[in-house]
């Protein structure tokens, strides 16, 4: 357990604060600790990375705290009706998909690690800046809304190109697994 691994497990422990935030309307307390959450996120990997002190425990952490957040804070503004359901869905499912995908090669016999690509951070940036606008549009009553459509669009797309890329290697994977079970 290291300085990052903290850091993380703390971001962790602000998602129930920022969703309560969300569905009890303190959108500026939502904001300020989805703020938070974020610096923590860069710190903890300038940590991690610059200084090294990676760990395998902090390789699991940090995508999980980053999905957590993410697809809470998503899950809270859709029953809110901040964004469109449908972008949530969208979200949420390659998340599910993703996590399902993993399992079931694991359950097969088949374990896959999935690192992320370059459209996957990319997803996630679009992500989390969507969210930031939404949560500081509703906070502070400033108006994104083209910023806010032409994001979520950006995020759409990103997400259809993730979900493309992790479905086509995981399919790869299975089926090289298959060809070198029969070798």
């Amino acid at each position: 357990m290291n300085l990052p691994n903290l850091i993380t497990i703390g971001r962790i422990l602000l998602v129930p604060v920022v969703v309560w935030a969300i569905g009890s309307g303190q959108m500026q307390i939502a904001f300020l600790v989805f703020l938070i959450a974020g610096v923590s996120d860069a710190v903890d990997g300038f940590l991690a990375k610059r200084l090294g002190m990676t760990s395998d425990l902090g390789a699991h952490l940090d995508p999980l705290a980053d999905k957590a957040l993410i697809v809470s804070i998503y899950v809270a503004l859709g029953i809110t009706e901040a964004v469109p359901r449908w972008i949530v869905i969208l979200v949420v499912s390659r998340d599910i998909l993703i996590v399902g995908g993993v399992m079931l090669a694991w359950f097969l016999g088949k374990p896959m690690q999935v690192k992320p690509v370059l459209v996957s951070k990319l997803n996630t940036v679009a992500q989390i800046i969507f969210a930031c606008l939404v949560l500081g549009s509703l906070a502070f009553g400033l108006a994104f809304e083209s910023a806010e459509y032409v994001i979520m669009f950006i995020v759409a797309a990103l997400t259809l190109a993730s979900i493309g890329f992790y479905v086509r290697e995981w399919v790869l994977h299975m089926s090289a697994s298959e060809v070198n079970s029969r070798v």
